[in-house]
């Protein structure tokens, strides 16, 4: 076996030795999974290329920009190392189901590496050895395991590797499988770092600022699915990678959630497109600590680049003032909404609602996001009434009430008013500001009852 042709870490040189034919790897996220394993494909290549052999591979990635990233920033980058003469050729493969995106490079003695999105379809379209990457966030990775399965049950290998994603779906089932078939390697932060991977932990963690998010994605916990509200299954069946760009919105009506917080909680606006019948995020603004003319400031700004058609605010507390002077801004528009035991499960409900009717769509791979929308519990009072709670005192699930009081906006009444896009300032408002307000332009607003 030849040795690799690019320096790697211990745990990676540990993944990269290991041959067995069923490999499966928990690896925290920024560790080099996806680089490693895409360097043994190509070296497996190469040495089928020095006997004069060929062999096949596919990679099933959880989209087109993840199979095009494997491909480019790993495959591509091993190829030139070992001095392999390749081509990448992007073309339509078709399936049974429809058609998907494919790369593909073919190597000396004919070795052909395909990269594409992950499905029953392409599961079933290849007889090849086969690596899922980050199989914990691919959609329906039940059935695409049922359809893979039998296709590489004669002698092919099979790499899978992931970061946790709840205590569901299929790689958690296999990395937690007793059986011996597997030869299982695992890869937290802290290992990683003890092994040479040069990055600050205390600095990391302090950057994600979430517990969960933190334990989860860098210490591999799988966090409990029994009483979460949104699964992570759910959560991921709705992310797509062209949400939460302000640079994608269409022009259509949008619906915003605006939840206050000041000092502990976060002040967050979440933005939501309408296009057809599926709500796409558009842009999540959140500030902590911010000043009432800032939070004011950031809102105004977002009325201004979006057609808004309808906006509901927390009014709790702190929040009966900003509503007031929302409505005297922006009229009937603005709705004011008390979180009430009965008001959070109406929200709430209909929030849980749009993701398992797969009608809304969240951006994609954002930790903090991800913790947030999955911490909110419901659970029963006293009384047995229901309510809902975050796990821990100090944090309330801002995010989560941001996006469920846009998604309500969106089941109310609409308005209709003639709308100019401001041009977008420079600030994002993501954090506070000293000195002087950054001075903005109304958009020009004609209002008249009716529906778009």
């Amino acid at each position: 076996m030849s040795a690799p042709a690019v320096p790697l870490f211990g745990y990676q040189q540990r993944w990269f030795l290991d041959r067995s034919r069923f490999k499966i790897g928990k690896f925290a996220r920024q560790t080099g999974k996806t680089f490693t394993t895409t360097l043994e494909v190509v070296d497996d290549c190469f040495e089928h290329a020095v006997e004069g052999r060929r062999t096949r591979w596919v990679i099933l990635s959880r989209g087109e920009r993840q199979a095009r990233e494997a491909m480019n920033e790993g495959i591509k980058l091993h190829a030139q190392a070992y001095q392999l003469g390749f081509e990448i050729n992007e073309f339509d493969w078709k399936g049974d189901a429809g058609s998907y995106r494919a790369l593909e490079v073919e190597l000396p003695h004919g070795s052909k590496i395909t990269a594409l999105p992950a499905n029953p379809d392409t599961a079933r379209g290849f007889s090849s050895n086969v690596f899922l990457d980050e199989f914990a966030f691919h959609k329906d990775s039940g059935a695409i395991w049922k359809a893979l399965f039998p296709v590489i049950s004669a002698g092919w290998k099979l790499r899978v590797t992931s970061t946790p994603n709840g205590k569901s779906g299929k790689f958690y089932e296999l990395d937690t499988g007793k059986d011996d078939a597997w030869s299982r390697h695992v890869v937290d932060i802290y290992q990683a770092v003890r092994d040479g991977l040069p990055r600050d932990i205390e600095e990391l963690r302090a950057g994600i600022a979430d517990d969960d998010a933190w334990a989860q994605e860098y210490e591999l916990h799988y966090l409990d699915e029994a009483s979460a509200w949104l699964s992570y299954d759910l959560i991921t069946s709705v992310e797509d990678p062209d949400a939460g760009d302000p640079d994608g919105y269409q022009g259509n009506p949008c619906f915003v959630g605006r939840d206050i917080g000041r000092r502990h909680d976060l002040h967050v606006i979440y933005v939501w497109e309408q296009v057809g019948d599926v709500l796409w995020e558009r842009e999540r603004i959140e500030q902590k600590r911010a000043t009432f003319a800032q939070m004011d400031e950031a809102f105004d700004d977002v009325m201004m680049r979006y057609r808004v058609a309808r906006a509901c605010i927390d009014q709790t507390g702190m929040g009966e003032k900003v509503v007031e002077d929302a409505q005297r801004r922006y009229g009937s528009r603005i709705e004011g909404v008390l979180f009430t035991s009965p008001n959070k499960l109406i929200m709430a409900t209909r929030g849980k609602e749009r993701f398992e009717d797969r009608t809304i769509r969240i951006k994609e791979g954002d930790p903090a996001l991800r913790s947030d929308l999955h911490k909110l519990r419901k659970v029963a009072s006293a009384t047995g009434a229901p309510r809902f709670v975050a796990e821990r005192d100090d944090d309330h699930a801002d995010r989560t009430w941001a996006a469920f009081l846009g998604i309500h906006a969106a089941d109310g009444e609409r308005t209709e008013y003639g709308y100019e896009a401001a041009a977008r300032p420079p600030s994002r408002f993501s954090e506070p500001t000293d000195g002087d307000e950054t001075p903005f332009r109304m958009a020009s607003l004609r209002r008249s009852r009716g529906a778009y």
